[in-house]
């Protein structure tokens, strides 16, 4: 399954922020504006997966030229070879869609999204984009784990149980890399620090930590009735 079968996904037009600053975004150097995917970046992986990973956005010349989540930027030149070292990706390297990448055990998507201006999404934005992040966890029968990067989708995925009356309080749950929460009737929750090439570079966050928080996430989705 795709996030592309969302019914209404792909020609979403919710957001003007965003459709505006996906208007206006000036391509990378030896790129044309025909060469950006520019619209909702769909979610993409096994419809089988135990694990869902959710970032925060799609990038400016990554997901959002691409079409793919975390493909064609730092954040999944950095994430890409750990998940297929970590066996949840067919090879490490990503760079458009059909490029042979194949996730087995994994489901990957964003909190929202389209493009936000300085990778910044605002609330509302956020808002409307649960409804499709809930749309991706119903079609996810084996759903065992949420590993969400970054504070924002963190937050916000808290806020989607809120809605569903699954939490009562999204401040029981405070953010931190490594953090595991299960609420009845929910999915284990595991929080990282996002993979963003500036968390990389200021060594907030590195391949090991992150390749042991993905031994973590493998362990809890074979846990008991995995």
């Amino acid at each position: 399954m795709l996030g592309g079968d969302i019914p209404g996904l792909l020609d979403c037009r919710r957001c003007t922020r965003l459709v505006r600053c996906m208007e206006e975004l000036p391509p990378k150097k030896g790129y044309e504006r025909s060469d950006y995917w520019n619209r909702p970046v769909p979610g993409f992986g096994d419809p089988l997966a135990r694990v869902f990973l959710v970032g925060l956005a799609p990038g400016a010349h990554g997901a959002n030229r691409t079409g793919r989540p975390f493909t064609g930027d730092g954040a999944g030149d950095f994430m890409y070879p750990l998940l297929h070292e970590a066996g949840f990706a067919s090879q490490g390297e990503a760079f458009r869609r059909g490029d042979g990448m194949a996730l087995h055990d994994l489901y990957i998507s964003n909190a929202v999204k389209c493009l936000p201006p300085q990778n910044k999404p605002n609330t509302d934005e956020f808002a409307y984009c649960r409804s499709y992040l809930a749309e991706e966890l119903a079609s996810l029968p084996r759903l065992k784990v949420v590993l969400l990067l970054g504070q924002g989708a963190f937050s916000s995925f808290l806020k989607h149980l809120a809605e569903e009356g699954i939490v009562d309080r999204v401040s029981r749950y405070p953010f931190g890399h490594g953090a595991v929460y299960q609420p009845e009737g929910s999915p284990v929750l595991v929080a990282s620090y996002h993979t963003s090439r500036y968390n990389v570079l200021t060594g907030r966050i590195t391949g090991d930590m992150f390749l042991r928080l993905l031994g973590q996430v493998r362990e809890l989705a074979e846990g008991e009735n995995g």
